[in-house]
């Protein structure tokens, strides 16, 4: 707990049990007041090595429901254990949890209600292990996605993310994909919010046991950013309004 705001560490998970243990044991305990694990129906150990590792709340979904489903999962519970501070971190350990103090005291001092963890800034990325073909969309995305949604975020594709518990009431966060695109468009509502966001170099590991999508599938997530993109910027013209920004 910081300043009396209760601080709960989301972990979406999937097949992260090689990652999970790793990533766990640098959460900052000291000022987490609780984890909570999402599993989206792995076909590995990930829930038995949660439970050894002693989280308290573990969530199985009974079918693979995808990435934003498994978000809306914790985010809910995350609300509904009364939580002040949401901070969602990929358990593949490609972020850092030793960040979780600086993102969370930010939002905690009320200087900022949204902080991202950005691999963009500075030169972690690469220096990381992140394959040049990723770097390369990533910016490429993130400059069209600027340009159109008129902002200025150095990367719009982290799994590292902290968010006020006013951010997330205020969000139509059950009308969003499951899928991938769900962090695109949780972006975009909070843009259309009015909410400032905070960003925060953050040093990356990239391995094997880093989760990654599939070339095909990293496409269809790039068309998705586009659309999810350019229909912000439509309903913000006032063209063709959207239910996602309603």
């Amino acid at each position: 707990m910081i300043h009396n705001n209760k601080i709960v560490i989301v972990l979406p998970a999937y097949n992260a049990s090689k990652t999970l243990e790793k990533t766990y044991k640098e959460i900052p305990l000291e000022i987490v007041d609780e984890v909570i694990l999402v599993d989206d129906f792995s076909y590995d150990n990930t829930i038995t090595i949660a439970k050894e590792l002693g989280i308290k709340h573990v969530i199985k979904h009974d079918t693979n429901q995808g990435y934003g489903a498994n978000q809306k999962s914790c985010y809910k519970k995350a609300l509904e254990l009364d939580a002040d501070i949401v901070v969602m971190l990929h358990p593949d350990y490609q972020y850092t949890p030793k960040l979780i103090h600086s993102m969370v005291y930010l939002i905690a001092n009320g200087v900022y209600p949204v902080v991202l963890g950005s691999r963009i800034l500075g030169k972690g990325a690469l220096k990381g292990g992140m394959p040049l073909y990723k770097y390369v969309a990533n910016r490429f995305l993130t400059l069209v996605q600027n340009i159109i949604i008129n902002q200025k975020l150095s990367e719009y594709h982290t799994g590292f993310r902290a968010f006020s518990r006013e951010v997330l009431e205020s969000l139509a966060l059950e009308q969003n994909s499951g899928d991938f695109v769900f962090d695109n468009q949780m972006l975009c509502q909070i843009f259309n919010k009015g909410f400032e966001v905070a960003e925060i170099t953050c040093p990356t590991t990239y391995s094997n046991e880093s989760s990654s999508i599939n070339f095909g599938r990293s496409v269809t997530y790039g068309l998705g950013v586009l659309k999810v993109s350019i229909q912000y910027f439509l309903h913000q013209k006032g063209i063709v309004k959207n239910e996602l920004f309603n």
